[in-house]
């Protein structure tokens, strides 16, 4: 299990805790330094739609004012590419899935069943 995220985001930390307590061992791949490519957001995005992946709330993307630029889903993933504060943090690669996000009643019924 892969675990992607900014070391100081509060819902990466959260998801730590979660895996940490529930006794789930998992690699942690810190974006700042070990940055999403292009084919691993592709991934992510035709697992879980690319609603769902890109951060519309973060500051990067107001600052970017993406959506005034009406982006189709391919520009969307490149942008995410270019900068990776614009994926919604955690996302979780396990089993074949992938997780986007951070919902501990979601994060009981995935890893506790």
């Amino acid at each position: 299990m892969k675990l992607y995220g900014i070391k100081n985001c509060g819902s990466v930390k959260k998801a730590m805790v979660f895996l940490d307590d529930a006794g789930i061992e998992y690699e942690f791949v810190d974006f700042k330094k070990t940055p999403a490519t292009l084919e691993q957001i592709t991934y992510w995005s035709n697992k879980v739609g690319i609603d769902k992946l890109l951060n519309r709330k973060g500051t990067t993307y107001k600052k970017l004012g993406l959506s005034d630029m009406h982006l189709d889903d391919l520009q969307k993933i490149k942008w995410m590419a270019k900068e990776n504060s614009l994926i919604k943090r955690p996302v979780i690669e396990y089993d074949h899935n992938v997780l986007v996000g951070f919902d501990e009643s979601i994060y009981q019924i995935t890893f506790n069943s």
